[in-house]
């Protein structure tokens, strides 16, 4: 029992981090209906943005405090929401009414050139680079079961964050025009709604959660280099499709599950050397037996 809340509470930290990432896919999904796979670098650009603001910050606030790692990572979100939106409006707003393969070849092509340009020498270079501490590491010993406080962190951090971004979809103007644009776009922009403006905020909002999501990966990770967000990139988009894509919940649940799910495989001999494939192994399953996803609604299209 305790080896299994032990994984479990392991699991619900790694799968946290996959929700927060999962958001951003769902969210740029359901306003434009094609993945944005440039995600996980943005992503990546968090965890280095957090990287450099470090030592900044570290001249202003204390250094390993929770003041000064709150301050970075709202900064790494704030930057990371302005690359999503140049991303948004140099690479997508071009193709947007073009047929969905050419967004989705350049989504591709997006992702591949931050990856090369950010292993340039003049930028980041190849090489893994330590990650700072940025809260004092504590491990708390309750009834047997050993927690990190930065697993804590985690969970408080992506538990807010989820409660906010609801409240931003479901109560704000903004969260009503999103869903509006989702829903039916051509209505939406009859109705005085500035389609570019939201799109742009929808990409701001998720490339800020990937951000949070890439300093809480890089404080568990030994290292950051620019292509750490191609494995955590690929399972939060096994979790978005699994919950069911375009659907928020939908995404939560599913990075929590393949988090789970993929600790459990990792603390079991026989599976450890397979964890990787657990993931993809659950969306075949899932894709096979219900394609809409967990908590998906199954759309039917006029021909």
């Amino acid at each position: 029992m305790d080896w299994f809340l032990q994984q479990l509470i392991n699991g619900l930290a790694l799968g946290s981090i996959y929700a927060l990432i999962a958001l951003g896919y769902t969210m740029v999904y359901g306003v434009l209906r094609f993945i944005n796979f440039a995600h996980s670098d943005v992503m990546m650009l968090g965890a280095f943005a957090a990287y450099f603001l470090a030592p900044v910050l570290a001249h202003v606030l204390a250094s390993e405090s929770y003041l000064s790692a709150l301050a970075i990572i709202v900064l790494a979100a704030a930057i990371c929401a302005i690359i999503g939106m140049l991303i948004e409006f140099l690479a997508y707003r071009p193709l947007r009414r073009r047929p969905k393969l050419a967004v989705l070849i350049t989504a591709i092509g997006v992702s591949l050139l931050i990856e090369s340009a950010c292993q340039h020498q003049a930028i980041f270079g190849a090489a893994t680079r330590p990650f700072p501490k940025l809260i004092p590491q504590r491990d708390y010993q309750l009834a047997g079961l050993s927690v990190n406080s930065n697993d804590i962190g985690v969970l408080i951090v992506t538990a807010f964050l989820l409660a906010l971004l609801w409240w931003i979809v479901q109560r704000t103007k903004m969260g009503i025009a999103m869903r509006a644009i989702s829903f039916n776009e051509p209505a939406a922009a009859l109705m005085g709604i500035n389609i570019n403006r939201i799109i742009s905020f929808t990409f701001g909002l998720g490339s800020a959660l990937a951000a949070v999501a890439g300093v809480f990966y890089a404080m568990r990770a030994p290292g950051i280099e620019p292509l750490m967000g191609i494995q955590p990139g690929l399972r939060a988009f096994t979790a978005a499709v699994v919950g069911g894509i375009g659907n928020l919940p939908g995404a939560a649940l599913g990075g929590v599950l393949i988090g789970v799910l993929e600790t459990f495989a990792g603390g079991i001999p026989i599976l450890s050397n397979y964890r990787d494939g657990i993931a993809f192994s659950i969306l075949i399953l899932i894709l096979l037996f219900k394609p809409s996803g967990l908590l998906g609604k199954t759309e039917v299209e006029k021909v």
